[in-house]
């Protein structure tokens, strides 16, 4: 019988994979008694997972209805906005949101936003560089410098947010990352997001609600403002990480930068940013022979899945040319990401530029990496580089 799982180990924080690897080939289908629920680690079930109309999306409702009469009221505000977020929302009402949401991430929109990223990433590499000159070890944060700012400032755009204003909402979405991401170290997650005041500025700025109700408007921005700039943060992170400790496929990229596209891929593959799913039954359902119970909350491991050797050849290894368009870093199914496509264009043209513009770098202290313990989003909060060679911010 394999060990029980339990994601609060400071060694799983760091690495879950030795664990992900145990559980696929002995117990894929894992009771955790951490968790409460199960833990699915093979790529082929979390797949049919996502894609199972038995199995729910709305963890939100039942986790409010367990909670006490009066910590349920004082997070009112907060249960009315996410049980509208459409990862959170079943069909036939998750169907009418989605293609709504859809219509401002077609492909030409997205496109559109390649020039305006370029701009941000060289303004931002721009400052990294002159930071790192002011720096007596030449030192930066990769993430508060440079990882953090690109999509909060690109989703402040689309959102009409103004720029000045990217690291307070940075505050309000770490709350919401505690919460939602079911934290396991922060004591006070039930508290700190219910003082989120973000939506009542969002709801004056709403200008096209026509379609959506007032309520839905404000949780789609309020989502689109917290996924759009997470997932693309712990992107760049997680992927800088995976270079920086494979030193051959860092060259291989600098080399050759028409590998961007299968190098973001890989990260994703690899090491992604959203580490797992929830689900709850609608019903008694079996999962590779284990019998789930209706109300049984499931833990889809994405980042389990995106390493099973029986879709991927020899996973452990980092590999910016392998064909890894199969991960399921974003999802599967009708709840896959809208933002999936925007998420890939920041990181590939930020590698790009990064790769380009900055000389040899590395990790300053592989031992200041300080893994989130967050169950859901997967990354660092800060990762310190120190740039050994600093070319002038105009090359």
């Amino acid at each position: 019988m394999t060990d029980i799982y339990d994601p609060r180990q400071p060694e799983i924080m760091a690495d879950p994979y030795p664990a992900f690897r145990r559980l696929r080939a002995e117990e894929p289908v894992h009771w955790s008694p951490v968790l409460r629920g199960w833990v699915l680690t093979r790529y082929r079930d979390v797949r049919a997972a996502l894609f199972d109309p038995k199995l729910s999306a709305d963890r939100i409702t039942p986790f409010m209805a367990s909670l006490p009469t009066d910590r349920r009221e004082a997070l009112s505000g907060l249960e009315r906005m996410l049980t509208r977020w459409a990862v959170f929302v079943d069909p036939p009402d998750h169907t009418r949101l989605r293609g709504l949401i859809n219509k401002a991430f077609t492909p030409r929109a997205i496109a559109s936003l390649a020039g305006p990223i370029a701009a941000v990433v060289d303004r931002l590499i721009d400052d990294m560089l002159a930071n790192a000159a002011r720096h007596p070890e030449g030192e930066i944060d990769l993430i508060a410098d440079f990882a953090y700012p690109l999509p909060a400032t690109v989703i402040a755009r689309i959102l009409g947010v103004p720029e000045e204003d990217i690291f307070r909402f940075r505050d309000w979405s770490d709350d919401l990352a505690a919460f939602v991401g079911g934290a396991q170290a922060t004591p006070d997650k039930y508290a700190r997001p219910a003082q989120t005041d973000v939506i009542g500025a969002l709801i004056a700025a709403e200008e096209a609600g026509r379609a959506l109700t007032e309520d839905e408007l404000v949780a789609t921005a309020v989502l689109v403002l917290f996924a759009g700039h997470e997932t693309t943060t712990n992107l760049i992170g997680n992927g800088m990480i995976a270079l920086l400790r494979n030193h051959c496929e860092m060259a291989k990229l600098r080399a050759r930068p028409e590998l961007g596209e299968s190098a973001v891929e890989e990260m994703l593959r690899y090491d992604a940013p959203a580490a797992s799913v929830t689900r709850v039954a609608r019903e008694d359902v079996v999962i590779a022979s284990t019998p789930i119970a209706k109300g049984d909350r499931l833990f889809l491991m994405l980042n389990a899945a995106n390493r099973d050797p029986e879709i991927f050849p020899d996973p452990e290894r980092f590999d910016v040319a392998r064909d890894g368009a199969q991960n399921l870093a974003f999802g599967y199914g009708p709840h896959y990401c809208v933002g999936a496509p925007l998420a890939r264009l920041e990181a590939r043209i930020a590698f790009q530029r990064l790769l380009a513009r900055i000389g040899d770098f590395r990790l300053s202290d592989e031992a200041r990496l300080a893994w989130s313990d967050n169950l859901v989003l997967r990354g660092c909060p800060t990762i310190p580089l120190t740039l050994t060679s600093i070319p002038s911010p105009a090359t």
